[in-house]
């Protein structure tokens, strides 16, 4: 099968908490390999602006119209992108460390595991 053919499947049998899990875990994955290189600064802005790039898709799906999350989650969720977007500011100008991204990132997934758990 094509690799291609693969992701086509995998796309129609994953579900959307499904494809989230994988999709943080890769860019988690990207971060952790990174700080474990002895990567920082702006050394590290590949896998920072991936993550950058997923949380703002969560905001945006979020503030969208129609969304169907609850409005408590949809603000959490917001607010968790909003200060991902500031600290990684702070991780490229080498002020902070990626920890507390690799950290905030593993809860998310946590919870996602746990959802799809729950779900089977």
């Amino acid at each position: 099968m094509s690799l291609d053919a693969y992701r086509r499947v995998r796309t129609i049998a994953e579900s959307p908490r499904a494809t989230e899990y994988r999709l943080m875990s890769q860019i988690t994955g990207e971060m952790i390999h990174a700080r474990d290189s002895g990567l920082s600064g702006i050394a590290l802005v590949p896998a920072l602006h991936r993550n950058r790039e997923v949380w703002s898709a969560f905001s945006s799906t979020c503030a969208a119209p129609g969304n169907q999350l609850p409005n408590e989650l949809r603000a959490s969720i917001i607010s968790i992108a909003l200060w991902v977007d500031r600290y990684t500011s702070e991780v490229v100008a080498g002020r902070d460390s990626i920890e507390d991204l690799i950290t905030v990132n593993r809860a998310i997934i946590d919870g996602l595991a746990n959802e799809n758990l729950q779900a089977a």
